[in-house]
């Protein structure tokens, strides 16, 4: 038993627009967003973070990245995005964990030849009594 509304005949043809065709109803899935291409990123990499080339590897991979999102190839584009992103992680960490070993190297040694001045200036202060001498 048919319990849909409103109720038809089913003798009756199938209702036509005014067009003469038939609906075709489509469910689509929700918009995928479009991949990452980095490139703003990538070109900061480039101009200050460009040490080994890292910079420029990861802005010629947005470049490219950009170029097949607009292609419209978006699996293309999502690895050639991927890839730009590595490149700019590790011209990130080249470019700015050196230094900071560097400074983290001075500051100990700084501290270090502060406890060996103090612990000089400790021996070479020292009194002695002339009966040592004798």
């Amino acid at each position: 038993m048919d319990t849909a509304y409103p109720r038809q005949d089913p003798r009756a043809p199938a209702p036509r627009e005014a067009d003469g065709g038939a609906h075709t109803a489509l469910t689509l899935a929700a918009p995928r967003p479009a991949p990452r291409d980095h490139l703003l990123w990538s070109v900061f990499s480039t101009l200050y973070l460009n040490l080994c080339c890292l910079g420029f590897l990861a802005l010629a991979y947005s470049i490219k990245a950009r170029d097949q999102k607009v292609a419209g190839d978006l699996a293309e584009a999502q690895r050639l995005g991927s890839k730009a992103k590595c490149y700019n992680i590790l011209a990130a960490m080249w470019a700015l964990v050196p230094p900071l070993l560097l400074l983290a190297l001075v500051v100990t040694g700084a501290l270090h030849l502060s406890r060996l001045a103090k612990d000089s200036a400790a021996f070479f202060s020292t009194k002695f009594d002339d009966a040592d001498y004798d």
